[in-house]
């Protein structure tokens, strides 16, 4: 009886961590080449090792955490072949949701992703890297569920996720002062209903900043 109750216990708290986690990833809450534990990580969020064990497999198998011959797990250092190698994809990848998107972009979405583009100029006001991120990730991916394209959208979101603490290096490297032009480039695409020029400004900026980093 212990056993069928204990279970979904910790299927629950491995699924709860396996989230949290993957969010601060994902919006570069962990810097590149940072290590976690498995102890370090139970203590934290308050779970078990099984979890915790579970939750570094999934994110190992993303590609979001490396784990080296001696078992040690960190987020990844990638090289310049490999940034570029995602900056590809996500040149073309995006672009093609966001096509898919705009025959459904409405005046609401519109209004919504410059709500979003309003935060995200904050977050750069405020020098706030995770809010940065977290925004610009929220103003693509508001704009992409438009284009009913789960699959797609599922690899786009396994690029982020390893690209969230790179990219989080590069806000430190360019000291951003203002806000992605591009995404008001992106939105006058989408109230003219142009896609061609949608397809321009999102490709441009998705792939500008990873040039950076990448030279």
């Amino acid at each position: 009886m212990t056993t069928l109750t204990t279970r979904p216990i910790e299927t629950a708290a491995h699924d709860r961590l396996y989230r949290q986690l993957r969010q601060q990833i994902m919006h570069g809450e962990l810097m590149p080449g940072q290590p976690l534990t498995l102890r370090g990580l139970a203590k934290q969020f308050g779970v078990s090792m099984t979890p915790a064990r579970e939750a570094l497999r999934r994110l190992v198998a993303e590609g979001a955490l490396m784990l080296s011959s001696s078992g040690r797990v960190t987020t990844p250092e990638l090289s310049n072949e490999r940034i570029e190698e995602l900056a590809a994809l996500r040149a073309l990848i995006e672009p093609e949701l966001a096509s898919r998107a705009l025959p459904r972009a409405h005046l609401a979405l519109i209004d919504r992703l410059s709500a979003i583009n309003t935060a995200n100029a904050e977050a750069v006001a405020k020098h706030d890297a995770v809010a940065y991120i977290r925004t610009n990730l929220e103003f693509h991916r508001t704009l992409y569920l438009r284009a009913q394209a789960p699959a797609m959208l599922a690899v786009i979101e396994t690029v982020w996720l390893q690209l969230g603490p790179t990219m989080r290096a590069l806000y430190g490297r360019m000291q951003r002062n203002e806000p992605p032009r591009h995404h008001r480039m992106i939105l006058a695409a989408l109230r003219a209903g142009d896609e061609p020029s949608l397809r321009l400004a999102v490709r441009t900026d998705v792939t500008q900043g990873l040039r950076h980093l990448a030279t």
